[in-house]
């Protein structure tokens, strides 16, 4: 089986992936400071409770947005696995698709994945939304190419940043409100309703603007842990897809094998 890491800036994912298949996965908090020994700790005491051997790993792939952690992932790869990692968008697991931006070595592995396999999956014109540390919005065109995007503030580190510099606002739970209302009738309503409502709003005024830029219809493809509850209550998305990264991930190992 392959073992597929995908490291964001607040999360490490990791994944047993069966071809195409995610047979099971585990999240860790993203620390640069944590050794590929203390990886291990977590990592297979994990698979084993879910009846998991390390013999069971053929192949590692480790997707990175955090250059740190590639170093002690690589480490717990080779020492513990005896398997020398694949590093996405490196060596033998190149994109296979162009990055048509002005500084294609800085787009983030997890957006390089996502573009990868949303065009494997879904036909035509796309755009990503991503709802990570940062929720981003990418456009890849019919042929696979990357077009470009968007970076927006994450709805939690916005969150954070309102709660951490006020002395009086409590910190709430990300949810929708209790019903449609926007004007709310005391603090906690008013700050929930500012949090979901205004991020809709972005939402949907971002992608509105990058449909007319486009010129085409362009199908809205969404991931990432926030999706599905937008998904529930707006209609934004044609799709969500919330193991894009990961699909990413198997399809580089399937190239390189």
């Amino acid at each position: 089986m392959l073992l597929a890491a995908d490291v964001g800036n607040t999360n490490v994912v990791f994944a047993l992936i069966e071809g195409r298949e995610i047979k099971s996965r585990w999240r860790i908090a993203t620390d640069p400071r944590r050794t590929g020994d203390e990886y291990a700790v977590c990592l297979l005491q994990l698979a084993e409770f879910q009846g998991f051997d390390k013999s069971d790993i053929t192949q590692v792939i480790i997707g990175s947005v955090v250059p740190r952690a590639i170093h002690n992932l690589t480490v717990l790869s080779e020492k513990y696995l005896g398997i020398t990692p694949l590093i996405a968008g490196q060596d033998g697991a190149q994109w296979g698709f162009e990055l048509d931006i002005e500084q294609p070595s800085s787009l983030g592995a997890d957006r390089a994945l996502n573009t990868l396999a949303a065009h494997t999956k879904y036909d035509g014109d796309l755009i990503l939304v991503d709802f990570g540390t940062a929720t981003t919005f990418d456009v890849i065109d019919f042929n696979g190419a990357y077009k470009g995007g968007i970076i927006a503030p994450g709805i939690n580190l916005s969150l954070d940043a309102l709660v951490g510099n006020t002395a009086k606002l409590p910190r709430i739970a990300i949810e929708k409100p209790a019903n449609d209302s926007v004007i709310g009738r005391n603090t906690e309503s008013q700050m929930l309703i500012g949090v979901f409502w205004g991020y809709v709003a972005l939402i949907e005024g971002l992608i509105a603007r990058m449909k007319k830029e486009i010129g085409r219809p362009a199908r809205v493809v969404a991931t990432g842990g926030l999706a599905i509850l937008f998904d529930e209550h707006t209609d934004l998305f044609d799709a969500v897809d919330a193991d894009l990264t990961l699909e990413g991930l198997a399809i580089l190992a399937e190239r390189a094998a």
